[in-house]
C-alpha cells in the first residue's frame, strides 16, 4: 500500500466495478446503479430454511461481502476463494449435522468407538488421537473406509444419498480440486461473474445437501415436470411435430390424413428446461434427454382424440437423475440403453448377450460409456464410479444379472412390453457395430 487510506477513500466506490453491470461493459454505470445490480445478482442466492446455522452464517457472510466488491474489486475474487473452501465446510456441518455430533468409528479388529464432538475439527482430532488403522464409520448402513479428508466427506455424502446424479458428481471433483488449488495456490484476480458462479454453485451445494433440490437448478435440480404430449410424423417421415396433447384437436401443424401420432409423457417446457431429443422417440430404447413414457399408439389423431377424452391422463413429476438403464451388447454390437422395465418384458433372441446396468442421469452417458468400455477405451471403469464418464456400472452379466442389479438400486423392473414405435427420421440406428478389434473379443 502506497499511502495511508481516509475513511473517504474506503467509502469510495472501485471503478472497475463500474463496469461489471449490463449496461457498463462500455460506458461505466453511476455507483447507485452499481451497489443495485449487485445486491440484486446477492438477492437470488437464497439458502433452505433447512440448512444448518454454522453453514448459513458463513454463506450470509460470502453474500454480504460479494456487495462490498463494488467498493474493492479484489473482494470478488476473495467471495470465489472462500466460497471454494465453504465446499469442505458445508459437507463437515452437514456431517456432524448427520450423526447428531456423535459418531460411531470402527478400528481394523472391528472394534467400535463413539466419539462425541462439538465441531468436525474436534471430531476428526479425536479420531486421529485413537491412531485407529484403517478407520471405519457407517455409510448408507455400511462399515465402509472414512479418511477424514475432502475426498472421504464427499464419498460419505454420495454414499448417504445427500449428494446425487452422475453428471453432478463430476462437478464435485472439479469442486475438489478448485478447492485445493485455492488452499495451495498463487496471487490471482477474479471479476464478480465467477465470484457469482461460485455462489450459485454452492447454493446447490448446500440446499442438497440438506435434502433441498434446487428449481430449475444445474447441479441439483429438483424432479421436473412431464406432460401429456402428442407426438405426429407423416407417413413419408419427412415431418415430425410434437405438443401438447390438449392443442392436438385444433393444432395447425396436425393432420388426419397420411399422419401417424403417438401419446406421451414427456418434459415440453419445464423449470426452463426443454427435451432437444423429444423428436428422437423410441418407444423400446431410451433415446430422449428425459424420461419419457408412451400411454397411447401409434394410431391416427381422431384415434388419439378418443383415447384422450376417455382416459384424461394427466401430467406428473419425475426425477430424471441417478436413473438405471440397460445397455445390450451382442454379436459384436452395443444396443440404445432400455428402461428396465421394458428389457424385462423382452423374450426369446432379444434377451441373449452381455448386458450392463449403468446408473446415470441420461441413457445416452449409459450408451457411450458401455460403447468405451466394449471398444477398449483406456480410463474407462468396468465396475462402480466412472472417472472418464458421469456413470456407475452396477453389473455386466446376462439379463437376469442386470435386472436384479437394477431392482436393487431401486429401479422398477416389473415387466412392460409396448408397441414398437419410433419417430422418423432415425437419428440413433439401434444397433451400432463396435470397431473390428473390440468385436473380436469374447
Amino acid at each position: 500500500m502506497d499511502r495511508d487510506l481516509t475513511l473517504q477513500d474506503l467509502q469510495a466506490v472501485d471503478p472497475r466495478s463500474l463496469h461489471s453491470t449490463p449496461g457498463g461493459a462500455l460506458t461505466p454505470a453511476s455507483p447507485d446503479v452499481a451497489v443495485a445490480h449487485h445486491q440484486r445478482l446477492a438477492s437470488v442466492l437464497v439458502l433452505a430454511p433447512e440448512v444448518g446455522d454454522l453453514t448459513r452464517r458463513q454463506f450470509d457472510r460470502l453474500r454480504t461481502v460479494f456487495v462490498y466488491g463494488v467498493l474493492n474489486y479484489e473482494l470478488f475474487t476473495m467471495v470465489a476463494d472462500d466460497a471454494r473452501l465453504a465446499f469442505e465446510q458445508a459437507l463437515r456441518d452437514r456431517f456432524m449435522a448427520f450423526h447428531k455430533g456423535t459418531v460411531a468409528v470402527r478400528d481394523k479388529h472391528g472394534h467400535e468407538h463413539r466419539i462425541s464432538a462439538t465441531g468436525y475439527s474436534h471430531f476428526f482430532r479425536q479420531m486421529r488421537d485413537l491412531k485407529l488403522t484403517g478407520p471405519r464409520i457407517q455409510m448408507a448402513g455400511r462399515w465402509t473406509g472414512f479418511n477424514g479428508t475432502l475426498d472421504g466427506l464427499i464419498s460419505w455424502a454420495r454414499r448417504e444419498g445427500l449428494l446425487r446424479g452422475g453428471r453432478s458428481r463430476r462437478v464435485e471433483t472439479f469442486l475438489q480440486d478448485m478447492r485445493n488449488e485455492v488452499a495451495h495456490g498463487s496471487f490471482h484476480l477474479l471479476g464478480p461473474g465467477d465470484a457469482l458462479m461460485a455462489l450459485s454453485t454452492l447454493v446447490e451445494v448446500i440446499n442438497q445437501l440438506w435434502g433441498c433440490p434446487t428449481p430449475g437448478g444445474r447441479l441439483y435440480p429438483q424432479p421436473i415436470t412431464r406432460e401429456v404430449l402428442f407426438i405426429g410424423w407423416t407417413s413419408a417421415g419427412d415431418e415430425c411435430v410434437a405438443g401438447l396433447a390438449e392443442n392436438l384437436a385444433t393444432s395447425a401443424t396436425t393432420r388426419d390424413t397420411g399422419w401417424t401420432y403417438v401419446l406421451v409423457r414427456a418434459v415440453h417446457w419445464s423449470e426452463g428446461r426443454e427435451d432437444p431429443n423429444l423428436l428422437e422417440f423410441d418407444s423400446l430404447h431410451a433415446t430422449t434427454s428425459y424420461p419419457t413414457t408412451l400411454l397411447w399408439g401409434p394410431g391416427t389423431r381422431s384415434e388419439a382424440l378418443v383415447w384422450l377424452r376417455e382416459n384424461d391422463p394427466q401430467p406428473d413429476i419425475c426425477d430424471y437423475m441417478d436413473q438405471v438403464f440397460l445397455v445390450r451388447v451382442h454379436d459384436g454390437h452395443v444396443l440404445l440403453p432400455t428402461e428396465p422395465g421394458v428389457a424385462a418384458g423382452f423374450s426369446g433372441p432379444d434377451r441373449l448377450g452381455n448386458w450392463y446396468a449403468i446408473r446415470a442421469d441420461g441413457g445416452l452417458d449409459a450408451f457411450n460409456h458401455v460403447r468405451s468400455l466394449e471398444s477398449g477405451v483406456a480410463g474407462h471403469a468396468s465396475s462402480g464410479e466412472c472417472r472418464q464418464c458421469p456413470v456407475s456400472t452396477l453389473i455386466r452379466g446376462d439379463l437376469d444379472m442386470a435386472l436384479r442389479a437394477a431392482a436393487g438400486s431401486g429401479a422398477d423392473t416389473t415387466p412392460r412390453t409396448p408397441p414398437d414405435v419410433r419417430t422418423p427420421p432415425l437419428r440413433y440406428p439401434r444397433i451400432i457395430p463396435l470397431p473390428a478389434a473390440a468385436a473380436g473379443t469374447p
